[in-house]
């Protein structure tokens, strides 16, 4: 019994490890614009809304970036709303 909960202890500290790894965005230390359509549309899904944190990988700074940059580049329409 004890060795199931130690095994469990141990899954969680890894996940969390990987957790703290960097973003793409601070480790390349790229910069976030709104006319870096290509980019954007690659953290967009097919309908036109952005990916979450856990699925693009970003972290928090950088997600609020690239909402920033998305809805930016929305409303100079470089980037649809919804497609």
């Amino acid at each position: 019994m004890m060795e199931v909960t130690l095994a469990k202890k141990m899954i969680k500290r890894i996940k969390r490890v990987r957790e703290q790894a960097e973003c793409r965005f601070c480790r390349d230390k790229v910069v976030i614009d709104y006319k870096d359509v290509e980019c954007l549309q690659k953290l967009l899904t097919q309908r036109g809304k952005i990916f979450s944190r856990k699925r693009s990988g970003n972290c928090a700074a950088c997600q609020r970036k690239v909402q920033r940059a998305v809805k930016r580049a929305r409303y100079m329409a470089l980037l649809p709303y919804v497609s």
